[in-house]
């Protein structure tokens, strides 16, 4: 099966939500409460990403990973740095792929043209958030060089 790596556009956001919330009960099952995991919603996510997608920011890209038949199976999204940080000026504001698809080189290839994606915007430095109990996403990102 061929994964292609494009940007997003409004007609994905229904996958790119079903990425979202089918990736946060997997990934995140006893690290935050399981309560909340249950209350995340298909068509809440979607609405977010609907705007996000639509909404054109500069420096702002939110690029997909889809399958020969269609299907979104993982996302990222990065832009200018939110928080203030002064030191960094850019930043992925989120990197999910479905369970199956974790492990063959997908959320790499998300990265690193998400990467170029901030660099084409003239960002040279970034940073991302992730919990300390994802241990699994930590060794990911320190692979690819991270802190």
């Amino acid at each position: 099966m061929n994964i292609r790596i494009r940007h997003a556009t409004p007609a994905d956001s229904p996958g790119v939500a079903r990425v979202q919330v089918d990736s946060w009960r997997t990934t995140y099952t006893g690290i935050v409460p399981e309560e909340f995991l249950a209350s995340l919603s298909y068509t809440e996510s979607q609405s977010s990403w609907d705007g996000g997608i639509r909404l054109r920011r500069p420096g702002r890209s939110i690029r997909v990973a889809e399958t020969d038949l269609r299907e979104i199976v993982g996302f990222c999204a990065c832009g200018p740095e939110s928080g203030g940080n002064s030191e960094y000026k850019g930043e992925i504001y989120a990197i999910y792929l479905l369970d199956d698809f974790q492990r063959l080189g997908l959320g790499r290839r998300l990265f690193l043209a998400s990467c170029k994606s901030l660099v084409d915007s003239g960002i040279r430095s970034m940073l991302l958030w992730v919990l300390e109990e994802n241990h699994g996403a930590r060794r990911f990102y320190e692979s690819l060089g991270g802190e």
